[in-house]
């Protein structure tokens, strides 16, 4: 989470917000973008395009402070056309935003389960609104990284579960063998709808986790038979009794895709049933 040390596989927060402004730059026409993170309810400026002081680096801005603590504690977008004048925001603030001659400040935060995890800015040096596709473009921006955010939320939340069961191995009962199950093709399926990239690979190697925690006897790398990501994606489903019509919504799929998938990973796996393609994939280590 931002308001935490990230774990070790976790990349930096910091970088998909970085990346994000560095979107909007390429495609708004904005001076100054800004943002940070939020920890705490405390808003910490991090990033920065366009500004030609120091002043904004490293504030930290408390809940209903300025603009910033003031979209983290309502969590809406907001705005003031002239920043020095506006009196709806309070002025702790006017100094080092003044002082970087930013007149007019659009707000929006970025929102995970409904709490504010960061904010990004766009900024003018004119007493002038911001444009509409502006900020069309940076409430976009902050839908994205929020969806961001709040998968690798779920990927660490998965990887402490894996912890938990990791330490109580022996102890594994066949509900939570069932639960393991279950979170795998959670996962699976989370993985294919999140754009190709580390993040998918990363989701992807924890759901490799949770099958190697009920099938301590395979070691990685062992079966004769590999599986696409979609073949795995729908026998991972499957194993949870799920109907071709049920997994096809999951997976955004249409049926007779899932049956393609299916009969492929059959044949693979020298099966002539789908519980029986189940049964071969788990002896081999592919599913919980």
């Amino acid at each position: 989470m931002l308001s935490r040390t990230p774990p070790l596989l976790r990349p930096r927060d910091g970088d998909a917000l970085r990346a994000e402004l560095r979107a909007v730059a390429g495609r708004a026409n904005v001076p100054v973008l800004f943002g940070g993170e939020v920890s705490a309810g405390t808003l910490h400026l991090t990033e920065f395009f366009g500004t030609r002081t120091n002043g904004l680096k490293g504030l930290v801005i408390p809940p209903s402070s300025g603009l910033g603590g003031r979209v983290v504690l309502q969590r809406q977008p907001a705005s003031v056309p002239d920043y020095g004048s506006a009196m709806s925001i309070t002025h702790h603030y006017d100094r080092p935003v003044l002082g970087e001659g930013i007149r007019s400040v659009l707000a929006v935060p970025v929102l995970v389960d409904g709490a504010s995890r960061a904010v990004l800015y766009a900024a003018v040096r004119e007493s002038m609104p911001i444009g509409d596709r502006t900020a069309e473009i940076l409430v976009q921006a902050g839908r994205r990284l929020g969806t961001e955010i709040a998968i690798r939320d779920e990927v660490d939340r998965r990887l402490q579960m894996l912890g938990v069961l990791d330490s109580n191995r022996g102890n594994a009962s066949a509900a939570v063998a069932e639960g393991i199950r279950d979170a795998h093709a959670e996962l699976r399926g989370l993985a294919q709808s999140v754009p190709d990239g580390p993040l998918r690979g990363r989701l992807r190697a924890v759901s490799e986790k949770l099958a190697a925690l009920v099938n301590d006897e395979v070691e990685a790398g062992d079966t004769p038979v590999t599986l696409s990501p979609r073949e795995l994606d729908v026998l991972a489903h499957i194993a949870l009794g799920c109907t071709n019509n049920e997994v096809a919504h999951r997976l955004s799929l249409q049926p007779e895709t899932v049956k393609s998938y299916l009969r492929a990973a059959m044949g693979k796996l020298d099966a002539h049933s789908r519980h029986e393609a189940v049964v071969a994939a788990r002896r081999l280590g592919l599913l919980p």
